[in-house]
C-alpha cells in the first residue's frame, strides 16, 4: 500500500511564493514518477507538474516558468516550488504517483495513487 502526504499549502498574496511537499511511504519504487494536480473552485482537475524517477520534468503551460518540481535523492519526496502566484492558482493541490511517466505527460492513464490534497489560496 502506498500513502502520499502533502504539506505546505496556505494563503499568500498575489506575487507570493509557496513550497509544497509530498512524501510517499509504503511500496513506492523511486523509479515511479511523482506529480502534482490541482482543482480550483468550479473547475476541472488539471495537471500541474511532474517529475520522473530519472529527474525529467513536465509542466502545464499555465505554470511553466513560475513553478518548479523537484524530488529528493531518496526519490520518495517531491517538492513544488511556486513563485509569482496568481489568484487563478488558488486550488486544492494533490500529489500523485504512478509507474509510467509518459502516461502522465500524455494524459493516457490516471496515476496509481493520490494524496489527500493541500489547499493553496492566493488573494489579490
Amino acid at each position: 500500500q502506498v500513502q502520499l502526504v502533502e504539506s505546505g499549502g496556505g494563503s499568500v498574496q498575489t506575487g507570493g511564493s509557496l513550497i509544497l511537499s509530498c512524501t510517499a511511504t509504503g511500496d513506492t519504487p523511486s523509479a515511479y514518477y511523482l506529480a502534482w494536480f490541482r482543482r480550483g473552485p468550479g473547475k476541472e482537475r488539471e495537471k500541474v507538474a511532474g517529475i520522473s524517477g530519472g529527474g525529467t520534468t513536465n509542466y502545464a503551460d499555465s505554470v511553466e516558468g513560475r513553478f518548479t518540481v523537484s524530488r529528493n535523492n531518496a526519490g520518495n519526496t517531491a517538492f513544488l516550488t511556486m513563485n509569482s502566484l496568481q489568484p487563478e492558482d488558488s486550488a486544492m493541490y494533490y500529489c500523485a504517483t504512478g509507474r509510467v511517466f509518459f502516461d502522465f505527460v500524455a494524459g493516457l492513464k490516471e496515476p496509481d495513487y493520490w494524496g489527500q490534497g493541500t489547499q493553496v489560496t492566493v488573494s489579490s
